[in-house]
């Protein structure tokens, strides 16, 4: 049982998760190499499973992932237990590691942080990655809480819906007219596969999921530049590299100076965000919590039209997985 785990052998284990190596794990725990393999190995005859991978860095095998949980967890419930004691040493911080999207990183989740009080002492380990990432790093308790596009709780874990982003089709105006023949009657689906379109790396699929949408079916365009940043990317679509989907905060400001135009003004892409965390009786953790929901009622629309599209209908679902930006449902406006 996990309660008869010993628990200088679970934070030995969790050590060399979090420092990649055993050497850096002796080093951090001011051991012998000897001695942490040693409570490795005596934690895996324990529990009769083999907890880690022997690779570089370390990784933990599926039972490790449920350990390394454990720790953590024990090590945030711990140190609550020590602030609420008075036992904490004078300005020692409260640590929590989330996991969140590129996109929501650079718009609204810095601002949802500037929420919590500043008297908390709360320090943040924040890990940008894709959505299916997010699921696997709650999975492995490297961190404790994550935005995402998922809806399915990740196992030992509480969800709940923050609302949605909005990406808009966009491109600059001489962009437009020159590739996408913009003042024609020429249908954008006949044109776009073939214009110079910008994705955040090679796994970026968010812009094939637009024109898939239009109708141009899974043709891949031929003309892709990669700019692996949120505010990179957005540079690069105004400058005239090509042709992106653009979070709606960040399209409208260019939207309205003129240097942007909407290539399909009846066309957007709605991504539900969702927020897990731990089941854990943390105050730190439920703070922030309240703190992201509070920030998302105002950027997202705090869960109203979640996971929907502009019309109501699903579709398939698309993804940046390499950018951090979570999977997408394609739809049409509203009329």
């Amino acid at each position: 049982m996990m309660s008869e785990l010993p628990l200088d052998q679970v934070r030995t284990l969790l050590a060399v998760v979090d420092e990649g190596t055993f050497d850096a794990a002796a080093s951090a725990l001011r051991v012998t190499p000897s001695a942490v393999s040693q409570r490795v190995k005596a934690l895996e005859r324990r529990t009769g499973r083999v907890l880690l991978m022997r690779t570089k860095p370390v990784r933990p095998t599926e039972s490790g992932e449920v350990v390394v949980r454990f720790a953590r967890q024990l090590a945030r419930l711990e140190q609550d237990a020590q602030s609420a004691l008075g036992m904490s040493g004078p300005g020692e911080p409260t640590r929590l590691s989330i996991a969140v999207n590129s996109d929501s990183l650079a718009t609204w989740f810095l601002p949802a942080l500037g929420r919590v009080p500043e008297e908390l002492g709360i320090c943040y380990e924040l890990r940008r990655e894709d959505q299916d990432h997010t699921a696997a790093l709650l999975r492995e308790g490297l961190v404790m809480a994550a935005v995402t596009s998922s809806p399915e709780a990740v196992s030992g874990c509480s969800v709940r819906s923050l609302g949605r982003m909005r990406y808009l089709p966009v491109a600059t105006p001489a962009f437009a007219e020159r590739w996408l023949g913009r003042g024609t009657a020429t249908p954008l689906r006949e044109l776009i596969v073939d214009a110079p379109v910008v994705d955040f790396d090679r796994r970026d699929d968010i812009q094939a999921s637009f024109t898939r949408a239009l109708g141009c079916g899974r043709r891949a365009a031929r003309r892709r530049h990669f700019v692996p940043t949120s505010e990179g990317f957005v540079d690069a679509v105004a400058a005239g590299m090509g042709w992106g989907m653009l979070p709606d905060v960040h399209a409208r400001p260019l939207l309205d100076s003129g240097r942007l135009v909407v290539l399909a003004p009846d066309r957007h892409i709605d991504v539900p965000l969702y927020w897990q965390q731990w089941k854990l009786d943390s105050p730190a953790l439920a703070t922030v919590a309240e703190a992201v929901a509070a920030e998302a009622a105002e950027a997202l629309g705090g869960g109203a039209g979640a996971g929907r599209i502009g019309g109501g209908r699903p579709e398939a679902r698309a993804g940046r997985t390499g950018s951090g930006r979570p999977g997408t449902r394609a739809g049409r406006a509203t009329p």
